[in-house]
């Protein structure tokens, strides 16, 4: 109960924010859809990518050097499990797993770039791939860092 009234009274206190926010998200999101109608299944992660950025944009991951880095981390991995000839059973946990592994250990953790992995070992390597996704994510990043000043961590 004391959980739901917390949750009350900072919608009360903050709600053009969240009004505002989650507006630019989406906006943010209509531009990529947009600009990358064909690669829908690929940029599926930068759902992920604009909650963290206008829902959390104070949050680690929510850092340029995240949100790129974590995502290079992501297409990396999945494309070494897409060239492999393991059952996917094996290699779709391993591409997740290594873009875990490799975003901890890089200082770069950002959690939809683990998703990026999936993605792209299941669908395709390209350097149409490559560029839909850190276009992507350079997009939702420099967002984050232009509206910096006006962006609230809403949870």
């Amino acid at each position: 109960m004391e959980e739901q009234t917390t949750i009350k009274s900072k919608f009360k206190k903050l709600w053009k924010y969240y009004i505002l926010q989650s507006l630019l998200a989406t906006v943010a999101l209509f531009v990529l859809v947009f600009i990358l109608k064909d690669k829908m299944v690929i940029i599926s992660s930068m759902g992920a990518t604009a909650f963290i950025v206008f829902a959390m944009p104070k949050a680690v991951s929510a850092q340029t050097k995240h949100v790129i880095g974590g995502h290079i981390v992501g297409l990396a991995s999945g494309a070494v499990f897409y060239f492999t000839s393991l059952p996917y059973l094996v290699e779709y946990p391993l591409a997740v797993g290594f873009a875990i592994l490799f975003m901890v250990a890089l200082d770069l953790e950002h959690p939809p770039a683990a998703g990026t992995a999936l993605a792209v070992v299941i669908n395709e390597v390209s350097l149409n791939a490559f560029v839909t996704i850190m276009l992507s994510a350079v997009i939702l990043s420099q967002c984050r860092y232009y509206l910096r000043g006006y962006l609230k961590d809403l949870v």
